[in-house]
């Protein structure tokens, strides 16, 4: 220690014959000898090497120079012919000509093509001196730097093993471990769908959440609403938290994925643009970055053309990714409902997607490269803390007793009926809405008050489209609408579809009607055996607003 003091000391003596540069060196080999913590010592090294421009490895490199040399370490002097090449401009000529002839237009040269150009010239000319690799480098090498540079608005891509993605705003995210960046996107299935009755409904969207790291699905979202924040948000929810499935999807492996994000990377479009999705990132602490490119969404885009392939493709109402492509049957063909997409996509993802081994990813499958990519065990982040991604619906106004009505059914919650009259706001699952999460407002943000849940259902799991399908048929049987007979309808109608196919559902559902039908005596023959003032007698007309009022309450 006493050396390097003694050094120093005679380094400051001498520093006026230090060229700026040097001077520059001589100050940051100052600051790191001074003594401090760990942590302030690696500031230190960091500001060192912004300031230098160059590597902390290289500032340590140095620094460990400067105390075993002293000042020798540093006054490092440039060679007279630095910026010059040590062969003549014919070569030089012909180096940068060559390379430029071969990169035109769609022309690709490398400067290891074009040293073995040089050394295939200098046999036509007779010479036996020619550049050499390492020397056509040097003549090349402001030009490859600058042609860099103009790439520079693209992301960088791979390098290596490593994956670099550049954002709107200019950064360049190096993506090294799992967790780290996650993408998001939608695409309509290319499925027609039923519902339970064979009643033809269209084509879903999927909206799936990748890994970026180790291009592993973490979650996806499956339904019949258009792309939204709220749809972001279902799907980052269900990315977020630990997924459990129950015996009827057959599952032979685990969807283990789960855990946060640092970054969501996306395109541009409106809902991952919006508002709320801009509120969800700042409750759960996830940056938003869009794409430079609408184009570099390869990794988000790619598992859909294989979910096209590997799965819709087998499947019935299957409509090709293009219309030259769609089967001329594809409308007969639709038999699945929403909830078997699902469970066969699932299916697919966890046994089969997150099983294989991607092209990058050398022997390791997409999950084995997310489990060994993690830096360290995923937080798990409580249902409660995720309420913010759940599907936001419009208000309600709390009536008497503490009931609210949602889709026709009734919803009672603790301390609701405080609030009578007053109008609410509140989220749901639209997989299961016997629950739905109610909220007030208190300067000028949303206040979690209370679980609200369907009077007498609560143990069922109704989704908000069966919901509605239950209502429609209700009302064409001219049935009255209640919790009980919602969920009743959508029980009965589980039990009695069964493995059935579309065709086989239309002709149950038209033999009901008809059985129906001929279960009522014509008018006719009513007014011709003088029966029909007996019967009038024995109907009772009933009032709907009337009884539908007695169940709000």
């Amino acid at each position: 220690m006493e050396e390097v003091t003694r050094c120093i000391q005679n380094d400051l003596e001498s520093d006026s014959k230090l060229t700026p540069e040097q001077l520059v060196k001589l100050e940051v080999m100052m600051s790191l000898i001074e003594h401090c913590d760990r942590d302030e010592y690696g500031q230190r090294l960091r500001s060192a090497a912004d300031r230098l421009g160059i590597s902390v490895r290289s500032v340590q490199r140095l620094f460990k120079n400067y105390c075993l040399n002293g000042l020798s370490a540093i006054t490092t002097f440039n060679r007279r012919d630095k910026g010059t090449y040590r062969i003549d401009s014919f070569w030089q000529d012909f180096i940068v000509k060559t390379y430029k002839t071969g990169n035109e237009g769609s022309r690709r040269m490398t400067p290891k093509q074009v040293a073995l150009r040089a050394e295939a010239k200098s046999k036509e000319l007779g010479e036996e001196n020619y550049p050499s690799y390492r020397t056509v480098l040097r003549v090349l090498e402001p030009i490859v730097a600058e042609k860099k540079q103009k790439k520079s608005i693209r992301s960088p891509g791979w390098k290596g093993t490593n994956l670099s993605v550049k954002t709107r705003d200019g950064q360049d995210l190096e993506i090294k471990n799992s967790n780290q960046v996650w993408q998001c996107d939608h695409t309509p299935a290319d499925v027609l769908l039923v519902d339970r009755h064979g009643k033809l409904l269209g084509r879903p969207w999927l909206t799936t959440v990748i890994d970026s790291y180790s291009r592993c699905i973490m979650g996806i979202n499956l339904g019949f609403d258009a792309p939204s924040s709220q749809v972001v948000g279902l799907a980052l929810r269900h990315a977020i938290l630990p997924k459990n499935y129950g015996l009827e999807y057959k599952l032979h492996c685990e969807w283990l994925t789960w855990g946060k994000p640092n970054y969501l990377f996306t395109d541009g479009g409106k809902d991952f643009r919006s508002n709320h999705l801009a509120e969800i990132a700042t409750e759960l602490g996830i940056i938003l970055k869009l794409r430079n490119r609408p184009s570099e969404g390869g990794i988000v885009e790619r598992p859909f053309r294989t979910f096209n392939q590997s799965l819709f493709s087998t499947l019935p109402g299957y409509t090709g990714s293009n219309v030259k492509e769609r089967p001329k049957d594809t409308e007969k063909d639709a038999q699945l409902t929403l909830r078997e997409l699902e469970h066969l996509l699932v299916r697919f993802i966890v046994d089969n997607y997150n099983q294989s081994i991607d092209a990058r990813m050398g022997d390791q499958t997409r999950y084995q490269r997310w489990d060994s990519g993690l830096n360290r065990e995923p937080d798990i982040i409580s249902e409660r803390d995720l309420d913010v991604c759940l599907m936001k619906q419009a208000r309600r106004t709390i009536q008497r007793g503490g009931h609210l009505q949602f889709e026709n059914i009734t919803y009672k919650g603790e301390y609701l009926a405080a609030y009578a009259g007053q109008t609410m706001s509140f989220r749901y699952d639209p997989s299961n809405i016997t629950t739905i999460l109610v909220y007030r407002q208190e300067n000028g943000k949303e206040i979690f008050l209370t679980r609200a849940h369907a009077q007498g259902i609560e143990t069922e799991q109704i989704s908000l489209s069966e919901a509605k399908e239950s209502t429609r048929r209700i009302r064409e049987q001219g049935k009255v609408l209640t919790n009980d007979s919602i969920a009743q309808e959508v029980i009965e109608r589980e039990a009695s579809v069964g493995k059935q196919t579309r065709k086989q559902r239309q002709k149950a559902e038209q033999a009901h009607k008809q059985s129906k039908l001929t279960e009522i005596t014509p008018i006719t023959e009513l007014v011709n055996n003088d029966e029909i003032f007996e019967i009038a007698e024995d109907i009772e007309v009933l009032d709907y607003d009337s009884i539908r009022g007695d169940y709000e309450y």
